[in-house]
C-alpha cells in the first residue's frame, strides 16, 4: 500500500509539473498558521491547538488548473501527546474564481520529533493521508486558508489499543512573492 502511495504521488507530482504553462513561472511562498487537532483512536483524548509553518510553490497548469507542492513543519497530537511532521503535501488546486481557489491531494508526513521517547518508540516514522480546504489569495499576495487533513496510516507500532491515526484542521495566513 505503501509502495502504491507514493508511486502514485511521485506520479501525480511530476505529471502536474511537466503540464505546467511555459509562460508562467513558478510562485514561491511562505505560510504558517494553527494546527487543532487530534488523534483518531479508541483513546478518549482532548485535542491539542499546535502550529505549522513552511514554504509552497504554486504552478500554473491549464485554465483554471494549478499545482501546489509544500514543505511544512507541522506540530499535531492530542493533549496528552504530541509529534511534529515534516509535511509534504502536492495539491491539485481549482480556481472558482479569481483568488478563491479549491485543494485537494495527498499528504506525506515525516515524523522529526515527538513529546516523549515513548511517544517516539511508540510511533511511526512515516504518515500519510488525504488533505482538502480553501484558500482566497489576494491580489497583494497574501492570502487566507482553511485544510482539513486525514490520516490514512495506523501511526501507532503497537498490535494492541487500536489503530491511531492523525486528524487536523490547518487555519493560516501567508505570503505569495
Amino acid at each position: 500500500m505503501k509502495k502504491l502511495f507514493f508511486s502514485a504521488l511521485a506520479v501525480m507530482a511530476f505529471g502536474f509539473a511537466a503540464q505546467a504553462q511555459e509562460d508562467e513561472f513558478p510562485i514561491v511562498g511562505v505560510k504558517a498558521g494553527v494546527n487543532l487537532s487530534n488523534f483518531d483512536s479508541d483513546a478518549d483524548t482532548d485535542g491539542a491547538t499546535g502550529f505549522y509553518a513552511g514554504l509552497s510553490l504554486d504552478m500554473a497548469l491549464k485554465g483554471h488548473f494549478h499545482f501546489q507542492a509544500e514543505m511544512l513543519y507541522s506540530k499535531e497530537g492530542s493533549d496528552k501527546e504530541s509529534i511534529s511532521y515534516i509535511r509534504i503535501p502536492a495539491m491539485a488546486k481549482y480556481y472558482f474564481t479569481e483568488g478563491l481557489n479549491i485543494q485537494l491531494g495527498p499528504v506525506l508526513g515525516a515524523r522529526v520529533d515527538a513529546e516523549n521517547k515513548e511517544v517516539r518508540q511508540g510511533s511511526k516514522a512515516l504518515d500519510y493521508g488525504a488533505a482538502a480546504g480553501l484558500s482566497y489569495e489576494l491580489r497583494s499576495g497574501f492570502l487566507i486558508d482553511a485544510r482539513y487533513y486525514m490520516g490514512l496510516e495506523d501511526i501507532s507500532r503497537h498490535d494492541e489499543g487500536g489503530k491511531v491515526k492523525n486528524n487536523c484542521i490547518q487555519l493560516g495566513i501567508g505570503y505569495r512573492f
